[in-house]
């Protein structure tokens, strides 16, 4: 099974149980914080706590020199209006030094227009740089039964976003997870297709790293 097919449209991925993540204004130190805003890939879902990309980031940064936190602000179902929504908060609270948003795959799955989500991502990377952070957009790709064209303009909306912000790109999440020729026959995702399962997640997390580490 191809990356294409993994990423097969599943209402698995909207009704997956929500994990929220806010922290409070005591829990940041100084602004060292990583603030994860995401959905599902991001939340854990399907996985036993602690085995998420996320967690994992968590862990490396704790065993190295790299004095920051992670504070994992996602939601399983979560779409980019949402997010929109939910940053404001956020922001105030954490203060955090740099920004992940890995949103928009829902989006698409609801059958939401482009220009919409396009404009929610840009007003989410805005505000967040307007607080003083760093930002890194996580991008995603979707399958081709969306047709070719919506295919192609998805995967352009997380770039014209960050090109236009002057964030950092992370292109596609799942790159050496959906993409690989025995992805089924392997057990690489979970039974819906969608969701990966433990042993993705670090290398989801290498995806992330070569990305944020300079931004730390």
């Amino acid at each position: 099974m191809n990356r294409r097919e993994v990423l097969h449209c599943s209402l698995a991925l909207l009704l997956a149980p929500a994990v929220p993540g806010l922290a409070s204004a005591a829990d940041a130190k100084d602004g060292r914080t990583v603030l994860v805003v995401g959905d599902s890939l991001s939340a854990e879902y399907g996985l036993q706590r602690g085995q998420g990309w996320v967690a994992l980031l968590e862990q490396r940064l704790g065993t190295g020199r790299k004095p920051y936190q992670v504070r994992n602000a996602s939601i399983s179902g979560d779409t980019t209006s949402g997010g929109r929504s939910r940053l404001p908060p956020l922001l105030a609270q954490v203060k955090p030094a740099v920004v992940v948003i890995e949103l928009g795959a829902n989006d698409a799955l609801r059958g939401l227009p482009l220009a919409a989500s396009r404009e929610n991502l840009l007003a989410m990377v805005k505000a967040s740089q307007a607080a003083g952070a760093k930002v890194l957009v996580v991008g995603m790709q979707m399958p081709p039964n969306y047709g070719a064209a919506y295919e192609r303009d998805f995967e352009a909306m997380f770039v014209q976003v960050a090109r236009e912000t002057k964030a950092t790109l992370l292109p596609f999440l799942l790159k050496g997870v959906a993409d690989r020729p025995d992805a089924r026959e392997a057990g690489w995702f979970q039974a819906d297709g969608i969701h990966p399962v433990a042993k993705a997640h670090p290398l989801m997390l290498d995806n992330v790293w070569a990305a944020l580490k300079p931004l730390l």
